[in-house]
């Protein structure tokens, strides 16, 4: 499958927002199997149905009728973006990347832990820098982490 059968559209609604936390969750289990996770599976959930697809600009990648990744924007900043376990590599987060730097193109932050080496080297690809790592004591996870930006060129 090429990401050329992925369609990107924005969230609306309870059904994006069940579709989203799924992804969320198993994406989040696969790539961070060392971290654990600050609410359980009901709590994202909630988060997504509440706070993320009514309060932020969320987006969805679509392929087959099935929800296979997300982000999540505010100005400026990446929150979520996160990919079905089998539909990475397949240049959906470029793109979601790509359509990020559209929405804000005089810059963007986001933080990254510090043990997900696949996505430092992702962001590092798109141009991104870590700015500041810290010691986790901000996150609910209590995972140190480290915050990306990117600028666009001068």
């Amino acid at each position: 499958m090429s990401d050329t059968e992925v369609t990107l559209r924005r969230a609306d609604g309870p059904e994006d927002a069940a579709a989203l936390a799924e992804v969320w969750l198993r994406s989040y289990d696969a790539a961070l199997p060392t971290v654990e996770r600050a609410h359980g599976d009901d709590g994202v959930r909630d988060f997504f149905r509440y706070v993320v697809v009514p309060e932020q600009e969320t987006w969805v990648a679509e392929s087959g009728g099935a929800v296979v990744g997300m982000m999540a924007l505010e100005p400026g900043r990446i929150e979520q973006l996160y990919l079905a376990p089998d539909h990475r590599g397949r240049g959906i987060g470029d793109r979601f990347v790509q359509l990020a730097k559209e929405r804000s193109p005089g810059g963007l932050e986001l933080w990254s832990f510090q043990v997900n080496g696949p996505a430092h080297r992702f962001y590092a690809r798109h141009g991104f820098r870590a700015a500041e790592r810290t010691d986790g004591s901000r996150n609910e996870e209590r995972e140190p982490d480290v915050r990306y930006v990117w600028a666009p060129p001068a």
